[in-house]
């Protein structure tokens, strides 16, 4: 038995190669382009030993004929007993004009080579998407009762499968899978499609949620999903079963679940929240189609949707798919496979196996370049407070990398170790000393790293000055107030505003500014402090609201307590956590990498939820413990102090990071 087929080295066509090598007479034929004649090698290992029986033909879908050679014709020709074509593009992601050409003229390309070498019959793997969005149910013998065929996918589905039924003028037959996904036996899946769309959304709600949190969520209509191995079978079968030419056959799941069971199977796999409450959403359909066009040209509305879409890697179209109108009919199929034991598994069945394959195999988290390098590499990165603590571990770092560093401190001597260290892990750093909380300083240093470099890629504010000292004690001390905010607010604006022009011009730029936790645990004593920090966090804000559509990310990091010299006076810190400069600088490490708008760790974020869900109550809990640290001796001016109770350092252990 003889055997040609096209898309043989896509995800449906190898396995059903492979599933036609089963037949010890097969032999297959298939096409393949010139330039993808290296993966004859590896196809060749996924067939075994029968891939002996295979030959590779070199041709062009896209050409008349297929483009292959009149002797290749000659070779075929009335040997090739069953055609197979399953070359197409299955991408809602894909333009108009490569559908039109693959699909529709592939398939009439596709026909005429089958005519020209007379095979036997034309098997088209068509798909439940050539039925448009049909309202009902759409029988397998049902064509041009399709509806609503403006997505360019769906029409070219319908129209590749009409080229065959009114141009084709041997025996065929047509197969439409429905929403084919991974292999129900070991998940392999080769692309991101479908029902995967949803996975990045399920994985980002685990990562915030706690499994048992119960969610709102939708119940939508039916989907479709089967699995690539019973596609395969099924096809295998009906093809070589007699009297069935002419006949198109729904490779669909008889009892297709509703989106909210399907996101539910998959959140239960992922070990992430369910849905528990599931609102049908086509309670929305009594809003007049004209407001829905509104909303959708609204251009605020359009780019925080399209906005949404793109972190979840989403195409605009799979909205489409929350209401599928469409149930299809197989009753054709069932009685072709009627006596086998070929059938779609239930989905609870190996939704753990799909999901599985995915975060291991096609998770798009897995194909960024996480290394720092990557991120770095030839930037050029200016670093505030680079003479010691995070700022001199950042610094090393990120050099070590491959950036261009510019270390920025008061004192040259200090800042000349920085750099010689870096320098001796094969690193380069350039040195300017500068005030950061005197204007005309920082205006000096903005013009003269213009003219040395041009700009910077990164600016990262981490020069600060952190005061602990009750209000109370504060009263004749608003000096100290103002030199607080001069540095850790004014001194970090004015960099900002000097270096955003040339990452405007640039479209890109990075602005990095080390925050404290005390912005969301409120922390007593550091009034001065944290409202310094507040305001650079707030600037933030506004900034990535401003800056968002200009390739100029800006990161607040809300620092947990670091062993610095910052806090050395306050003794009671040796007995509490604390991060190493090394580990601040990976947060910074972090930033620069993933460019999220915030990090924070999950004491300061429970410490801002808490606060805003039970004020009052987040208030005392503040000032029992304000009432059980002491003021430093620092702040009283005195040199001894106590050691610190074992309450005290219990309070201290449980609230990890938090300034007291």
């Amino acid at each position: 038995m003889n055997y040609f087929v096209t898309g043989a080295s896509g995800f449906i066509g190898r396995r059903l190669v492979e599933k036609l090598l089963q037949r010890p007479d097969a032999q297959i034929y298939y096409l393949i382009l010139e330039r993808e004649l290296p993966m004859v090698e590896t196809l060749h290992q996924r067939w075994g030993s029968a891939a002996q029986r295979t030959t590779p033909i070199v041709g062009d879908l896209t050409q008349p004929r297929l483009g292959i050679s009149d002797s290749d014709t000659a070779m075929l020709k009335g040997t090739v007993n069953h055609f197979f074509h399953l070359a197409a593009i299955y991408d809602l992601k894909a333009s108009a004009e490569l559908q039109e050409k693959v699909n529709i003229q592939g398939t009439r390309n596709a026909i005429a080579c089958a005519e020209a070498i007379e095979a036997g019959c034309f098997h088209l793997t068509s798909s439940i998407a050539a039925a448009g969005l049909y309202e009902g149910v759409f029988r397998e013998d049902m064509f041009e009762e399709a509806e609503e065929l403006d997505n360019p996918y769906y029409r070219t589905k319908h129209e590749s499968e009409g080229v065959v039924r009114r141009e084709y003028s041997r025996p065929w037959r047509v197969y439409r899978p429905g929403i084919v996904v991974g292999d129900s036996r070991t998940g392999e899946m080769d692309k991101i499609d479908g029902p995967y769309y949803f996975f990045k959304l399920i994985q980002k709600l685990r990562r915030t949620l706690p499994p048992w949190m119960p969610m709102v969520g939708i119940e939508g209509g039916r989907l479709n999903l089967v699995p690539v191995n019973f596609i395969v079978d099924a096809i295998d079968h009906i093809a070589h079963q007699d009297g069935l030419d002419g006949q198109c056959f729904h490779l669909v799941d008889p009892n297709p679940n509703r989106v909210g069971d399907i996101l539910n199977l998959f959140a239960h796999a992922a070990h992430a929240p369910e849905m528990s409450l599931r609102v049908n959403a086509l309670m929305f359909a009594f809003i007049p189609r004209s407001i829905k066009t509104a909303l959708a040209h609204f251009k605020p509305a359009r780019r925080i949707r399209d906005q949404i879409l793109k972190d979840l890697g989403m195409p605009a179209d799979i909205m489409r798919f929350v209401n599928y109108p469409t149930r299809f009919d197989c009753r054709e199929t069932l009685k072709a496979l009627k006596g086998t034991d070929i059938a779609v598994p239930p989905l609870e069945s190996y939704a753990w196996r799909l999901w599985d394959y995915w975060e291991r195999h096609l998770d798009p988290e897995l194909f960024i370049d996480r290394s720092l390098t990557g991120a770095v590499k030839d930037k050029i990165v200016l670093i505030t407070g680079a003479s010691a603590g995070i700022g001199k571990a950042a610094a090393c770092k990120i050099a070590e990398a491959g950036a261009k560093v510019l270390i920025v401190a008061r004192t040259e001597e200090k800042l000349l170790e920085t750099q010689q260290e870096i320098t001796a892990r094969g690193g380069t750093a350039f040195i300017y000393t500068a005030d950061v909380s005197d204007t005309a300083s920082c205006d000096r240093l903005i013009q003269q790293v213009l003219a040395d470099h041009g700009g910077v890629d990164i600016l990262i504010n981490n020069a600060g000055r952190s005061i602990r000292r009750a209000i109370e004690n504060s009263l004749d001390r608003f000096h100290d107030y103002e030199r607080t905010m001069q540095l850790n607010y004014f001194g970090a604006l004015r960099l900002i505003m000097g270096f955003i022009p040339g990452m405007l011009q640039k479209k890109r730029g990075h602005v990095i500014n080390i925050s404290s936790i005390g912005v969301l645990s409120n922390a007593p004593r550091f009034s001065a402090y944290v409202a310094s920090k507040a305001a650079l966090d707030a600037f933030s804000r506004c900034a990535v609201a401003e800056f968002s559509d200009s390739g100029i990310d800006f990161t607040t990091i809300n620092m947990p307590l670091v062993r610095t010299e910052m806090i050395a006076p306050t003794k009671i810190y040796q007995h509490v956590p604390t991060l190493s400069p090394e580990e601040a600088a990976d947060l910074i490490v972090q930033a620069i990498i993933y460019k999220p708008e915030r990090i924070a760790t999950r004491v300061g974020v429970f410490a801002q939820v808490l606060h805003a869900v039970a004020p009052k109550v987040y208030a005392v809990i503040m000032n029992t413990a304000f009432r059980l640290f002491p003021e430093s001796s620092a702040a009283k001016g005195q040199h001894a102090e106590q050691e610190p109770s074992l309450e005290q350092i219990s309070f201290a252990q449980f609230t990890r990071g938090i300034y007291w």
